[in-house]
C-alpha cells in the first residue's frame, strides 16, 4: 500500500478529484460519504502518485513508509475497508465526476453577485471559496469574535494541530481578491439581517451549533458540572470562556457520553502537561492542568459497544496515548450480548466492525494498574442524577440492557443503580444550534429550517428570499470539518440559481464597510487579524509552541487597532 488516509483525515475530499486512478472512497457523490468516518486508500489501485498527499489541507495521509507506530493501525484499516462485502462491488468509474461550481451570470444592468457570510468557521470558509471561483463576486465573512476560524480554532483538540492545519487552506481563500473579514461584528446585535441584505444579494447563515443539549436530571446545575463544550472552549481559549474555572483536585472525572468531543476531553484530562505544552492550548488551561490530581476518567454511554459513537480513527489516537491505559468497564471485559451476535454474524458496516474488534481487545478495568492514569469506557449505564449539596460529589447511574423489540434494537433500564464517586462531570451528548433573533428556528432539531439551504419561514414553510444557511445550523452537528465542503456547494449552487433567475433583489451599490464602521467602531478587519496572528506566532516561537492565544478580549481588540 503506497499511501495511507491516517487519524487527521477531515473528508475535506480534494484528495478525491487529485488522485488520477479513483483509488479515494467514499467519494462524494458515493451514498456512503455522508456517513463514513474518514476516507480510505485502495491499497490495490493506489499508483504511488503522491497526489493526494499536495492535494490533502491537514497532512492526514502518509506513505506506507513513513508511518508513525501510533500510525501503523491505519495501514490495517485502509485495507479492510476494501475487503468488506458493501465494498467489494463498489463501481469505478476511471476518475470521481466532479461537480461543476455554478457560474453567476453577468449583466451590465445588474452588480456581480455579492455576498454576505456569517460565520468564519469551515461551513463559511467553504461557501466563500466556493463563489470565489469566478470573476468579480465579492464575499464579506462577518464574525462576532475578534479572530476567525470557529471551531477549528475553538473546537479542535490543542494535540491535533494536524487537524487544524485546514487553516492554512482558509488563509489561501481569505487571500483572494474578492474576499474580507468584518471580525468583531454580532449580527443582528451590531447589523440587522435587513442591512446586511441592504448590501449584498444574499446572506449565508454558517453560524454552528454553540450550545450542548441538556441531560436534564436532578443536580445538572450544581458547580463541577459543565458541559464539554464549555470545557473545549475554555482551554483552546475562546475569549467568553477564558474566565471560567474548574476544580481538578478530585481523583476521578465522568465523561457522560463517548463521540469524538468526549475522547478528546478524556485526553486532555489524562495527558501529561508536558505533551501539551507544545500545542496551542490556552495558557490558563496549561496551568490549571499542571496541578490537577485527576487519574480517572470514566466515560459513560447509556447504549451498547455498537452504538459507539466515536469514530475509529478517534479512538486509534487514544489507545496510543502516552502512559495513560484505556480500560473496559464491562462484566468479565465481555461485550454485550447483541453486539457479540451481530460481530459473529457478520451483519455490521465496517466502522461498527472495527470498533467492535478494538473494543474486544481492551484490558478490563478489573486489571487496573494503581498509580496509572486512566480511561475507563463504562456502557449500558444512564446518569439519574448528579450528586452533591455545594459542589458535584458523584453520579448516580441506571443500569440499562439491550433488547430487540419489532426488530430494533431498543436500550431499557434493567432497575439496579449504582453511584460512582467524582469531582468533576462533563456532558458530552451533542451539540445543539442557538436561535438567531429575527430568523426562524427548529428547537427540536437545533437547526434553521431550510430547503437545500435556502432558508424557510418555518418547518415547511415558504422560502425566504436571500437568506440561506450552510454546515451544522442547516443539517445539523453531523459530518467532520472537510462535510461541510460537499454541504456548502449545495448551498451556493442553490444562492446561484436564484441570483440568475432574477430572485435576489439588487443591493446598495455603496459598499458594506462604511455602514458597518457605524454600527460597530472595533471592526477587526484582515490586517487586524493578522496583526494578532502575528503576536499569537510570535508568542509560541518562544515557547517552542504553535501559538499562543491571546484570550482576552480588549487585548485582541488593542492588537488588531496597533496594525
Amino acid at each position: 500500500m503506497p499511501y495511507v488516509v491516517t487519524q487527521s483525515c477531515c473528508s475535506d475530499a480534494s484528495c478525491v478529484f487529485a488522485c488520477p486512478v479513483n483509488c479515494i472512497h467514499p467519494t462524494p457523490d458515493e451514498p456512503d460519504f455522508a456517513t463514513a468516518e474518514m476516507l480510505y486508500v485502495d491499497p490495490d489501485a493506489c499508483v504511488d502518485c503522491g497526489a493526494c498527499t499536495t492535494a490533502c489541507p491537514v497532512d492526514a495521509i502518509v506513505p506506507h513508509t513513513k508511518l508513525t507506530t501510533a500510525q501503523q493501525p491505519f495501514l490495517q484499516i485502509n485495507a479492510d475497508f476494501y475487503k468488506s462485502a458493501e465494498n467489494l462491488s463498489r463501481p469505478r468509474p476511471t476518475l470521481a465526476p466532479v461537480t461543476r461550481a455554478p457560474e453567476a451570470a453577468r449583466s451590465r444592468d445588474r452588480l456581480p453577485l455579492r455576498v454576505a457570510i456569517v460565520g468564519s468557521g469551515p461551513a463559511a470558509m467553504y461557501a466563500a471559496d466556493e463563489l470565489l471561483t469566478q470573476p468579480d463576486v465579492r464575499v464579506n465573512v462577518f464574525d462576532r469574535l475578534p479572530t476567525p476560524g470557529g471551531l477549528v480554532r475553538a473546537g479542535v483538540a490543542p494535540d491535533h494541530q494536524r487537524t487544524k492545519k485546514v487553516t492554512d487552506l482558509f488563509d489561501v481563500i481569505a487571500d483572494q481578491g474578492g474576499f474580507r473579514y468584518f471580525l468583531n461584528v454580532a449580527v443582528p446585535a451590531d447589523v440587522s439581517h435587513d442591512a446586511l441584505l441592504d448590501y449584498h444579494h444574499a446572506v449565508v447563515y454558517a453560524v454552528g451549533a454553540a450550545t450542548d443539549r441538556r441531560l436534564g436530571v436532578p443536580g445538572e446545575e450544581l458547580p463541577g458540572c459543565s458541559s464539554a463544550t464549555d470545557f473545549v472552549a475554555w482551554y483552546n481559549g475562546h475569549p467568553d470562556h477564558a474566565s471560567r474555572t474548574y476544580d481538578l483536585s478530585g481523583s476521578r472525572a465522568v465523561i457522560v457520553g463517548n463521540g469524538n468531543v468526549a475522547l478528546d476531553v478524556a485526553r486532555v484530562l489524562t495527558s501529561s502537561a508536558d505533551r501539551l505544552s507544545g500545542t496551542d492550548i490556552s495558557t490558563h488551561a496549561l496551568d490549571t492542568l499542571r496541578g490537577s490530581a485527576i487519574e480517572e476518567v470514566v466515560l459513560v454511554a447509556r447504549r451498547g459497544f455498537a452504538q459507539s459513537a466515536f469514530t475509529v480513527p478517534e479512538f486509534v489516537g487514544l489507545l496510543e496515548v502516552p502512559d495513560v491505559d484505556v480500560l473496559l468497564d464491562a462484566p468479565d471485559g465481555a461485550l454485550d450480548e447483541l453486539s457479540a451476535a451481530a460481530q459473529r454474524d457478520g451483519t455490521l458496516d465496517h466502522q461498527t466492525t472495527q470498533k467492535l474488534r478494538m473494543l474486544a481487545a481492551l484490558p478490563s478495568y478489573a486489571d487496573r494498574v494503581p498509580g496509572r492514569r486512566r480511561i475507563v469506557l463504562r456502557y449500558l449505564a444512564a446518569p439519574t442524577a448528579i450528586l452533591g449539596t455545594s459542589r458535584v460529589t458523584g453520579v448516580a447511574l441506571a443500569a440499562n440492557e439491550l433488547r430487540v423489540e419489532d426488530g430494533s434494537v431498543v436500550v431499557a433500564p434493567t432497575g439496579t443503580e449504582d453511584v460512582i464517586d467524582a469531582g468533576l462531570v462533563l456532558t458530552s451528548i451533542g451539540y445543539h444550534g442557538v436561535a438567531l433573533d429575527g430568523l426562524p428556528f427548529d428547537d427540536a432539531r437545533g437547526v434553521i429550517p431550510n430547503a437545500a439551504g435556502r432558508v424557510l419561514d418555518g418547518v415547511g414553510g415558504d422560502v425566504l428570499t436571500g437568506k440561506y444557511v450552510a454546515g451544522w445550523i442547516k443539517r445539523g452537528p453531523t459530518g467532520f470539518i472537510g462535510t461541510n465542503k460537499t454541504c456548502a456547494q449545495e448551498t451556493i449552487r442553490a444562492l446561484v440559481e436564484d441570483y440568475n433567475a432574477g430572485r435576489l433583489a439588487e443591493p446598495s451599490r455603496r459598499g458594506a464597510e462604511k455602514a458597518v464602521r457605524t454600527a460597530q467602531p472595533a471592526l477587526v478587519t484582515r490586517d487586524g487579524w493578522n496583526a494578532i496572528d502575528r503576536v499569537e506566532r510570535a508568542r509560541g516561537e518562544a515557547e517552542f509552541r504553535p501559538r499562543v492565544k491571546v484570550t482576552d478580549r480588549a487585548e485582541l481588540l488593542a492588537l488588531a487597532r496597533a496594525d
